[in-house]
């Protein structure tokens, strides 16, 4: 498992994808980045992903391959299973266990999505009705735990022992960060770094896993394994901080979701807590009032957005997802020159431009 992150004085310091440019705060324009790169070198790989994915998502119980397709079948970025095969080539793997590790990981990932969905009671995901919408709550939870069966036994399947350990534990640390979650739930008196620790397991587990099962398999040192799983904690953090800056300035295209979900949820995100620390009095009860009880009309979402700009929130979410990208950058800077090498870095930078 990795070593944990340390969040001291944070606040001081991804099919063809889109390409954005953003803007720094100091105006100048940051590099594009694309998947398309990490995309090209996987991709012989990835097919034979897909073909697994298809095969062990099949089930003599109807329902489950038609639960488990919908999500599948809706698109998604993909991004985690082909970390894991381009981690796994970087270091010369010529076998065929990282097209295991690859699905399995997928397969955490999609399981994660319908629990989720049903804890977050989300009624869209990746621009679709989510499976809980058709197929009701309790078939949700059953084949995200089907789907995370399969997984394990790839995972199995594949023999590496220390493998095994790093997704085993990676499952693990995502169900403890959405217990945090909803411990936290509504609570305005999270703090950032409690926000922090929670995406760090819910969301940057698992790009970690993904990362580092690929120099297992591939038997690479020690040092290359803390490289991948670092950069994946990083690459994972920032990830998600950028999805909390578009729910309150992107759109369902580019979120997979509906704008403003996470205020009408009612989830405590770094915008929040940022634009609520720095908040008059009356601001904070409008956060309060918001967030606590319940009162996230389009009126309410519109004022949020409002302060936000006011206090700088969302741009100084971005440039916290900035900070981690860096690091995730610097964690690959001592591993030999590799096109997956560049294809990786490739990836940090469209993360980021995904805010417009």
């Amino acid at each position: 498992m990795s070593n944990p992150v340390r969040f001291n004085n944070v606040a001081g310091q991804l099919g063809e994808m889109a390409l954005g440019v953003v803007l720094n705060l100091d105006g100048k324009k940051k590099q594009e980045g694309s998947v398309q790169p990490l995309v090209d070198l996987t991709k012989a790989d990835m097919a034979r992903v897909n073909e697994m994915i298809l095969s062990r998502a099949g089930s003599d119980v109807e329902m489950i391959p038609e639960v488990a397709n919908h999500l599948i079948s809706s698109g998604g970025k993909r991004l985690r299973p082909m970390m894991t095969l381009a981690a796994a080539r970087m270091f010369g793997y010529e076998g065929d266990g990282h097209v295991r590790l690859a699905t399995a990981v997928e397969f955490m990932h999609t399981a994660t999505l319908l629990h989720d969905d049903v804890v977050d009671e989300s009624d869209l995901r990746r621009g679709k009705s989510t499976a809980r919408m058709i197929w009701g709550n309790q078939a949700s939870v059953l084949v995200g735990d089907f789907l995370l069966g399969q997984a394990f036994k790839m995972m199995v399947d594949v023999g590496s022992l220390d493998a095994l350990d790093v997704l085993a534990t990676s499952a693990s640390v995502i169900a403890e960060g959405e217990v945090m979650q909803l411990a936290a739930a509504k609570n305005m008196e999270t703090t950032e770094d409690e926000y922090l620790a929670v995406i760090k397991a819910k969301t940057a587990a698992l790009f970690s896993a993904a990362g580092e099962v690929g120099p297992i398999i591939a038997g690479a040192q020690r040092s290359d394994r803390a490289a991948l799983r670092d950069y994946g904690l990083n690459l994972g953090l920032a990830f998600q901080l950028v999805d909390d800056a578009l729910d309150y300035g992107g759109s369902a295209a580019d979120l997979g979701k509906n704008t403003g979900d996470d205020f009408r949820e009612g989830k405590i995100t770094l915008p929040v807590i940022l634009s609520y620390r720095r908040g008059t009095d009356d601001e904070r009860a409008f956060w309060k009032h918001a967030i606590e009880d319940g009162a996230s009309d389009d009126a309410s979402l519109e004022k949020a957005i409002g302060l936000m700009t006011k206090h700088g929130a969302i741009a100084d979410t971005v440039q916290r997802a900035r900070h981690f990208g860096e690091i995730a950058r610097d964690a690959l800077a001592p591993l030999k020159a590799t096109p997956q090498k560049d294809a990786l870095i490739e990836v940090i930078d469209f993360c980021i431009s995904r805010v417009n």
